[in-house]
């Protein structure tokens, strides 16, 4: 039987570096000191509203991104666009509040132009500190590849990309000649497996990375006994790029190894944020637009006989059915087993609902389905249930973006994929764009999301 108070635990979470843990709290800290400094500048006093600015900023921002591994003008432009998206939120949170007169307005224009040149400046003043250790001799990492294959190259890639940072590909193990392997000259094959031990020894090697195939796991086992007369670190690099992983995590259950593939982002903490800031912008949305709820209602009641929402049947969370709003933009709203997309010139399409669509007016009542927990603000697009046991069989993962709950817009919508999907490749670029957000969601990807929605309500052309 098996006792999970005797388990010992196995494998343990990587602790954060001391590069992320500065990354988390420097730019967090440096919006608020330049508010600090910028009221000092100004003369003016640091009273209460200026501390609850602080406090709810750091909040916004933390933990923040490590850009200390990148260069130029990229690090630049992902500050700034971080930046406009926290003060769009706080500017939503001031006008819904009333307090935007609390605050001198030179102060509040010094602020939002000085802060991401000063972020900008630390992330590059953390980089260059880092190489510069790096490049100690005492600082670099020797290391060795087991296996000339695909997985291999990648970790060649990897480690090439991290010399700065201190490791040095020193070449590859494998006991297939380089004939066979097809290793490329650039790289240099050292050695048989046999031949490792003693190389470790000699060379001072401080990494080695093992990439041979699962199918080889007798010579893994007998590998990992040999190296641990070593003074190496081992790491194996499993070969998982053969499917489409999502927010992939190694975890320790009473001992028991776990590997995660295909794992939703929003468990623990990340879940309560998710559903948190979901409930908080809705409410913000929904009482600043009921005005406009209101105009489009009456519109759409005016424009053509019919009811004014429309509900439609979605494949929501865990491909559970959910019913989703919309104001109403056809005379013939289709919602069966067959489903025909809206395209282009569609003669169902209202006048007044051409107008709606063609700004996302008709996508407004979905605040609704937030408030409700069937929807997120931010998400893969729902599809209809016919479409998606139509795509599910010809797009690989199809299904995998189920995982979160289905939002108003997404990742995909604000690169180029919003509107119709009138082929299958149209659709594969969809998903892979909605597992992209997935695996690398953030707080900040949401608000980023969300600031480049409002931007293409007024200048996109695709949808209909």
């Amino acid at each position: 039987m098996f006792d999970d108070r005797s388990a010992r635990k196995q494998f343990l979470s990587a602790p954060p570096s001391v590069p992320a843990v500065v990354a988390a709290v420097l730019e967090p800290a440096l919006a608020a000191l330049t508010l600090l400094a910028c009221h000092r500048w100004y003369g003016m006093p640091l009273g209460g509203p200026a501390m609850a600015l602080v406090i709810l900023l750091v909040v916004l921002m933390f933990p923040g991104p490590n850009r200390f591994g990148r260069t130029g003008v990229g690090v630049g432009i992902d500050i700034v666009l971080s930046w406009v998206s926290v003060l769009g939120v706080l500017l939503l949170l001031g006008y819904a509040s009333g307090s935007l007169e609390q605050f001198d307005r030179r102060v509040v224009y010094a602020w939002a132009v000085v802060t991401p040149p000063v972020q900008w400046a630390a992330a590059l003043v953390g980089g260059w500190w880092l190489r510069r250790q790096a490049a100690q001799p005492e600082a670099r990492r020797p290391a060795v590849i087991i296996g000339a294959n695909s997985m291999g190259l990648r970790v060649a890639q990897m480690l090439h990309l991290r010399r700065s940072y201190g490791h040095d590909l020193v070449g590859f193990f494998d006991d297939r000649s380089v004939e066979r392997t097809g290793l490329p000259p650039e790289h240099a094959m050292l050695g048989t497996l046999r031949d490792l031990p003693a190389y470790i020894e000699q060379h001072g090697i401080r990494d080695v990375f093992i990439t041979l195939p699962l199918s080889s796991q007798p010579r893994i086992l007998n590998l990992m006994a040999t190296l641990q007369n070593t003074t190496a670190s081992v790491f194996y690099v499993p070969d998982v790029f053969g499917v489409s992983v999502i927010q992939g995590r190694l975890e320790d259950w009473s001992g028991v190894p776990v590997v995660g593939l295909l794992v939703t982002p929003f468990t623990g903490i990340n879940g309560v944020i998710k559903r948190a800031s979901d409930i908080v912008l809705s409410s913000l949305i929904l009482l600043l637009i009921s005005p406009l709820l209101l105009a489009v209602a009456v519109g759409v009641r005016l424009s053509s006989p019919g009811p004014v929402i429309f509900r439609q049947r979605r494949t929501g969370l865990d491909g559970e059915l959910i019913e989703v709003y919309k104001f109403r933009s056809m005379r013939a709203m289709d919602n069966g087993p067959v489903v025909q997309q809206a395209t282009r010139n569609d003669p169902r399409i209202t006048p007044f609902g051409a107008f709606i669509r063609k700004t996302s007016l008709d996508e407004l009542p979905q605040f609704i389905n937030v408030l409700q927990g069937r929807m997120s603000i931010v998400g893969p697009r729902p599809h209809a249930v016919a479409h998606n046991e139509q795509y599910r069989k010809i797009v690989k993962a199809y299904m995998a973006r189920h995982k979160v709950k289905p939002g108003i817009t997404g990742w995909a919508q604000v690169n180029g994929l919003r509107g119709e999907t009138d082929t299958v490749d149209k659709m594969a670029r969809r998903v892979e764009y909605d597992l992209e957000y997935l695996r690398n969601w953030s707080l900040g990807l949401d608000l980023l999301i969300i600031a480049r929605t409002v931007k293409l309500i007024f200048k996109d052309s695709t949808a209909f």
